[in-house]
């Protein structure tokens, strides 16, 4: 069945309280029924693009009327809930995301935020530094006494899935810490991704197998182009592991 594509044509601030009610139900099931095939069935439906655009209108519809939000709003959850398919795992520290910026006045937004929230005067220079953002998994690892215990996704932020024998078979990932005076706790964050030249060598022994080719939405992600199957680490050492949403 085709997936409904979210109607843009009415701005947020021509909505009555009644219309923006309805409109802002009717995107809170949409977006949770594709962050259910993009986190947990690894079956998206929209681009990246096209699913941001849905939680950007959605977030601008609670701004704009600030009473739909409430503790279940999207916009007070981070990620989604952990797959069924994995044990789940509390984070230490709650894993958060970054905010997407669409336009010149998103940025000049987050400005005024760090102006305010450092008391700057508006007169005073900021200098920035900014680099290409790597969209992968993200994921974090947890080192104890310098010795790999814990792999896990975000999650919901709060809690995520257990991919520990999944990240031990990713090369670039040290089993054990070296060092002198390594900390007794260790908790590395980051994201998990594969080239797209590693991405095509996937694809070109699925289909020698002939088996299912992978699609990559936006970036290869290993979320979303290899299988979410929970696996032991013995079945060998690979840039391309495969790992839930």
């Amino acid at each position: 069945m085709a997936v409904k594509k979210p109607s843009l044509a009415t701005s947020v601030d021509a909505l009555s309280a009644a219309q923006a009610k309805v409109e802002h139900a009717r995107l809170g099931t949409e977006i949770a029924a594709h962050d259910r095939r993009y986190y947990q069935d690894d079956a998206p439906t929209v681009s990246d693009a096209q699913y941001d655009a849905l939680r950007k209108r959605y977030g601008a519809i609670e701004a704009q009327f600030p009473d739909l939000r409430t503790l279940e709003s999207l916009t007070q959850r981070i990620g989604a809930a952990p797959s069924a398919r994995f044990a789940k795992v509390r984070h230490a520290v709650p894993m958060l995301s970054l905010d997407n910026a669409f336009a010149e006045q998103d940025v000049a937004d987050f400005v005024g935020r760090i102006r305010r929230f450092l008391r700057l005067p508006e007169d005073e220079e900021i200098t920035f530094s900014a680099e290409p953002k790597i969209d992968g998994l993200s994921m974090s690892l947890r080192y104890e006494n310098g010795v790999l215990v814990t792999g896990a996704t975000r999650g919901d932020g709060a809690e995520g899935e257990d991919v520990t024998a999944n990240v031990k078979t990713i090369a670039d990932i040290p089993h054990k810490l070296s060092g002198r005076k390594v900390p007794a706790v260790t908790e590395v964050r980051g994201e998990v991704y594969m080239t797209k030249a590693a991405f095509l060598e996937l694809n070109r022994k699925q289909a020698e197998a002939g088996k299912q080719l992978y699609v990559i939405r936006a970036t290869p992600r290993p979320a979303r182009c290899v299988s979410s199957t929970p696996r032991s680490p013995r079945r060998g050492r690979s840039a391309s592991s495969p790992m839930p949403g």
